[in-house]
């Protein structure tokens, strides 16, 4: 799903429960085959600024399950739509959704570096409470600035995303 219109809004808690609705659909399908499933993207960060679409990695072990993983994503209305240019990171699209929030699904091995990247800014973000204010002023500006360009946007937000993961390479360093 292509993202046309680049709508950043204020956090809103329902985000949360949004998470838990699709979560609900998913595991009755994946069973054993997720090792876990999580809320990543900026939705999933108290506070935050963000586009009111739900990220969402589901960890698998390794790609020795994957087709049995589409499989089961297919039953339940998912279909495969490759790494689309991310390594480590399969995407699927879906279609009669109306009763779940917009959300992005990928499937992620648990070795998988775009899903520890994934986590490790999620949880940076979930403890500095001033990244947050900083991000969500970047988004909105971003939103305003390229309302029909997400591409543009996307390039406006990079700075801040890249020193967040170079804070996080140093403190991953020092321990």
């Amino acid at each position: 799903m292509v993202t046309k219109n680049v709508v950043v809004l204020p956090f809103d808690e329902q985000w949360k429960q949004d998470f838990i609705m699709i979560k609900d659909e998913l595991e009755p399908a994946l069973g054993q085959l997720a090792m876990r499933i999580e809320h990543v993207g900026s939705t999933s960060v108290e506070g935050l600024s963000a586009k009111p679409i739900i990220d969402i990695d589901v960890v698998i072990k390794d790609y020795t399950v994957f087709e049995e993983v589409v499989s089961a994503l297919e039953t339940i209305g998912y279909q495969h739509e490759g790494d689309l240019g991310i390594a480590g990171r399969e995407a699927f699209k879906y279609e009669g959704k109306g009763h779940l929030r917009k959300h992005h699904l990928y499937v992620c091995p648990e070795d998988s570096p775009e899903l520890k990247r994934h986590i490790a800014f999620r949880d940076y973000l979930r403890t500095h409470s001033d990244a947050v204010w900083e991000y969500s002023r970047i988004k909105e500006e971003g939103a305003k600035l390229y309302p029909n360009d997400i591409d543009r946007y996307i390039e406006y937000k990079s700075p801040f995303i890249e020193k967040i993961y170079a804070e996080i390479e140093i403190y991953n360093s020092n321990l």
